[in-house]
């Protein structure tokens, strides 16, 4: 996976990839429901020398699921805040505690953790009681596709098309 930031040089990366988001390019040769079908049959075109740099795998159909996890009270609101300031208070008192003049002491420990469940709790308090009981549920948003499609550039579409079709004959219940 190629990382770019915003102020890259403009045109393509050193690995031929485009730095700007552009359409995929290719022909279909297979298409996959999970993801994890799709990631199969590039590896076995990968286990089988295929010039997979020739190959992209595209989700169609995109949609955004949202799972709700749970309920969310003052409670577990409060809470959930209190552990995360502890975590971080503790971190913050253990850097000042190593640096600290006086060596390796466990006041700054203690002030830090007993610090980060205060701004923990008013921070989490402050944030759910500005939603004013329009969101009293967590959840977890996932983006998934109705399919996967595998390209590949026209150059060698038939020759993986070839190799796919003997993927989808060896193991049932595939498609392609």
């Amino acid at each position: 996976m190629t990382v770019t930031g915003p102020f890259s040089s403009a045109g393509r990366s050193q690995g031929g990839q485009p730095r700007l988001p552009t359409p995929p390019t290719g022909w279909p040769i297979g298409s996959y429901e999970t993801y994890e079908e799709a990631q199969r049959a590039v590896d076995y075109l990968a286990d089988n020398d295929f010039a997979v740099q020739d190959v992209t795998i595209v989700g169609v159909d995109l949609m955004l699921v949202e799972r709700v996890i749970g309920r969310l009270s003052w409670g577990k609101v409060l809470g959930t805040g209190a552990v995360s300031g502890a975590w971080f208070g503790l971190f913050v008192g253990l850097l000042l505690g190593m640096f600290g003049s006086e060596g390796v002491g466990y006041a700054p420990i203690l002030v830090g953790l007993l610090s980060g469940v205060l701004f923990g709790l008013v921070f989490a308090a402050i944030s759910y009681a500005s939603t004013r009981g329009r969101r009293d549920f967590s959840s977890a948003s996932q983006l998934v596709a109705g399919r996967y499609d595998v390209l590949c550039q026209p150059r060698n579409a038939e020759q993986g098309r070839d190799l796919l079709a003997k993927l989808a004959m060896r193991s049932p219940g595939s498609v392609s």
